[in-house]
């Protein structure tokens, strides 16, 4: 089995060399995680990744190849019940035609819930191409690589028909880059817009003109000035979608979170996921060590922060309005009432969306962003950037 799992992570281009994996099953075969509780995956990922990874900058693609082989299990919600790997393991893929999508009826928040926890109890062994239980390729709400118009996601890489309401899975965001060169100064000139200088600080500018001026009353006498130093005095709070279907749009907003850092002196900013709920991060490999609540940055920033979400918008309602309605845990209050209470916090604010416009009205997640927003939703294009930042301005 560890064979294919080696010709995984060098298919994902990881520079695994023989030798390194010979170290991996040497420390299996020592029993370096072995203990009475019998295999353990978590143990099993670090133990690789600690022998196979030899640069920090790896990690994502290790992460991205361990859940595609592994379809990976680790549980996000409150369940403690383990599932086994065969049960997900994929076969066949189901394709369905519209007609036959049609006829699939979803469940509701609360069944889809109470469904799962006795699917959890009843299921003894795989299935596969069904509609009950967890499984692989049917129309089941539970499992991979089939359909439902609404279910949990279980042991799937990534998302295909951006329906499910809850993920399974678990793995590790890369932060968005912001040294990135941009091929254009376009972004840059459209965030310009926002900007607003001042002169503070010691005296470091030559002041040309009164130097003329003083110099010329000093009948030819060379007389400088000096004036401090104009700084953008604009602040900007960033808050930013990441994971998800926002890999999509990585290289666009890491174009755009680069050209923020150019030109806005005073830019602070997070991450989150989907919706913001009680707390985000500023490390996505460290997300869950490094919380920062989100009270707290309601509290530390003024209110004359520029506050500016990036995300595609595209997710569950359920995670919007519904409590415990995030895909990674149980939050307790809906994404709704974090909005309501960020937007209250910074007056000035607005929506960065890179899915293109057209999509928006077939999409429920981004109507009712937008009505948080109350429209303050723009296009992540030069004439959308444009627009936003001339909204902040005023």
């Amino acid at each position: 089995m560890l064979i294919q799992f080696f010709y995984t992570l060098r298919a994902a281009k990881l520079p695994v060399s023989v030798k390194e994996f010979l170290t991996l099953l040497e420390a299996l075969k020592v029993g370096v995680i072995a203990d009475d509780g019998g295999p353990d995956l978590d143990k099993f990922y670090f133990l690789a990744r600690t022998t196979l990874v030899k640069d920090e900058a790896h990690f994502d693609k290790f992460d991205r190849a361990f859940s595609a082989y592994f379809k990976g299990v680790e549980m996000l919600t409150d369940f403690t019940a383990d599932i086994p790997l065969e049960w997900l393991r994929k076969h066949l893929e189901l394709e369905l035609t519209p007609e036959q999508k049609a006829a699939i009826e979803k469940m509701g928040w609360d069944e889809l819930m109470e469904t799962l926890k006795k699917r959890f109890e009843e299921q003894k062994e795989r299935h596969e191409g069904g509609n009950r239980w967890i499984g692989t390729g049917g129309t089941s709400p539970f499992g991979a690589n089939g359909y439902n118009p609404q279910g949990i996601r279980i042991g799937q890489a990534k998302g295909r028909n951006k329906s499910a309401v809850k993920v399974w899975d678990q793995r590790a965001y890369r932060d968005y880059d912001d040294n990135l060169e941009l091929g254009t100064r376009n972004i840059k000139v459209a965030l310009r817009r926002l900007r607003r200088f001042a002169r503070e600080g010691s005296d470091l500018e030559l002041d040309l003109d009164d130097t003329i001026h003083k110099t010329a009353a000093n009948a030819g006498m060379l007389d400088i000035r000096m004036v401090p130093e104009r700084h953008n005095k604009v602040k900007v709070l960033l808050l930013m979608d990441v994971g998800g279907t926002m890999d999509e749009h990585i290289h666009r907003v890491e174009e755009m979170f680069s050209a923020a850092k150019s030109e806005f002196k005073h830019l602070e900013f997070y991450y989150f996921h989907n919706c913001v709920y009680d707390f985000m991060w500023k490390n996505n490999r460290r997300r869950y060590a490094e919380k920062t609540p989100t009270w707290d940055v309601i509290r530390k920033y003024n209110k004359d922060y520029k506050l500016i979400f990036i995300g595609d918008a595209t997710m569950s309602p359920y995670e919007i309005l519904q409590p415990g309605g995030s895909v990674e845990y149980n939050n307790e209050e809906p994404g709704a009432e974090w909005l309501q209470r960020l937007t209250n916090a910074f007056p000035k604010y607005a929506w960065i969306n890179p899915e293109p416009q057209g999509v928006w009205q077939y999409r429920q997640s981004i109507s009712l962003i937008q009505q948080l927003m109350h429209q303050r939703m723009f296009p992540l294009s030069i004439n959308g950037l444009e627009s936003a930042m001339r909204l902040l301005n005023k």
